[in-house]
Order: C-alpha cells, then structure tokens, then sequence
C-alpha cells in the first residue's frame, strides 16, 4: 500500500484523463496457470474491476470503460459463457450498494441483440438506480464490438433522415458521435490493456482516434491499483500533440 501512495503522490490531479478505456484480458491464462477453469479466471478479475473502480474514484478520473464481453465472445463454450452472464449480475448487485455510496453511476453500451431479457432487465434496474450519480461513471461494454456499433450509427442515421427526423445534408463527426453508443461520453484518453497483447480487438475504434495507450504483460486478475497509478503517470509524461507540432 506504501508503493500506492507513492505513487499517488506523484501524479497531478490537475490532468488526470477524464476517460480511461480497459481491455481486461488474461483471466483465462490466469487460471491455466493455477489449473483451474476459465471461469476461476473470470471470478478473480472481477476483484481487479472492484480496484480498478476504486482507484479511478480515488484519483479523480470521470468515466471508466470497461470491456467486459465483446461480440466476438459468443464462439466460447456455452457454459463459460452462461457462468460469466451470471457473474456479472451477481458481482454487480453485490458491489452496488458501495458503488451507490460512492457516487458511482453505471451505463451499459452494446448490442441487445442476443442479450437474455432477463439480464437486460438486471442491467436497465442498475443503470436507473444509480442514473442521479454524477461522481465517476463507469461504462459496462456488454455485446459490444466498435464494427457493429459504428453499423447500428450508419443505419439509424439512414433510418431518420427517411423518416424526416434528420434534416442534414452533411454528416459531422459530432452528429455521428451523437449516435454511438458512447453518445454523451468523451472520448478516451487512456487505454489500458493487459496481459501484454497490443491490439485493440474491435474496441472503441472511433473513440480511440487520438488515446493514449498503455500496455502491461500483468494478466487482468494481477492488474492492481498502482498498476493503474503507473498508467496514469506514464500518460501525464506524454507530450500530447493531437497533429501539432
């Protein structure tokens, strides 16, 4: 804990990102390692996301995404996939009480599509329940992949502009951004991946335009918060020039 508040100490709350982005990977290779099946994996990195969440408070960050099923997910076995569903809803309902405690609002972003209804109707009651938070608010990124979503955008704007709900001859990237999941959200500025693979797997593509990244070989379930602390620190280091000189 002495590392942390070091660690801590040496970053300016001045110009902590506003929106950090997490690719959580490694909880399956986690648990190869202890011999233990992919959900074992699956129920340690939820402890990461609780630190990783108190971390982002602790600092100041605003928005927190996390990358937590993506629609390329649905190829693994049914039972892995059945057993981090209800993971999920049970982590959530257990951490909800302190995330409401501290100010936390929830927001999903995803695909529906092939969603169980009863899981939507889980998720829809959290978001509500904590929607009058306005300290960090932590983006839960279910179903998602950045093709489908940047798809769903095309075509809702296709969609409104026939049925005259879109009076537009030209598209900007603010009225595209506008229908995006992330609609209201500021774009990253840091992302963070673990378990040291360095692609962005269908990932927030539009987003990311202009985000720093951060890679870490620490698989998800190891991920703590000075790792966050370090990630944050090597960002502030970053000369930022968006194009510039």
């Amino acid at each position: 804990m002495e590392k942390y508040q070091e660690l801590m100490a040496r970053i300016d709350k001045d110009r902590v990102p506003k929106h950090i982005a997490v690719i959580m990977d490694g909880n399956g290779r986690w648990a190869k390692k202890r011999l233990q099946n992919r959900l074992y994996g699956h129920k340690h990195g939820a402890e990461a996301v609780r630190r990783t969440i108190e971390g982002c408070h602790e600092v100041g960050v605003k928005y927190l995404t996390l990358y937590t099923f993506s629609t390329e997910n649905w190829s693994r076995p049914k039972s892995e996939i059945t057993g981090l569903f209800k993971l999920i809803i049970n982590t959530l309902f257990k951490e909800f009480d302190d995330l409401i405690k501290n100010n936390v609002r929830l927001k999903f972003i995803g695909s529906r599509k092939e969603l169980d209804s009863n899981f939507i109707e889980q998720i829809d009651k959290a978001c509500a329940r904590s929607a009058a938070n306005d300290g960090l608010t932590v983006l839960i990124a279910i179903n998602y992949g950045s093709r489908r979503e940047i798809l769903d955008a095309v075509n809702d704007i296709v969609s409104d502009k026939i049925n005259g709900k879109l009076d537009t001859k030209e598209i900007s990237e603010e009225l595209f951004s506008s229908y995006l999941y992330t609609d209201g959200v500021p774009d990253p500025e840091l992302l963070i991946r673990t378990s040291g693979e360095m692609r962005l797997s269908n990932y927030l593509l539009w987003q990311n335009a202009y985000t720093e990244f951060w890679f870490t070989e620490k698989l998800w379930p190891d991920f703590k918060k000075e790792h966050l602390m370090q990630a944050i620190i090597d960002y502030q280091n970053r000369d930022r020039r968006f194009g510039a000189v």
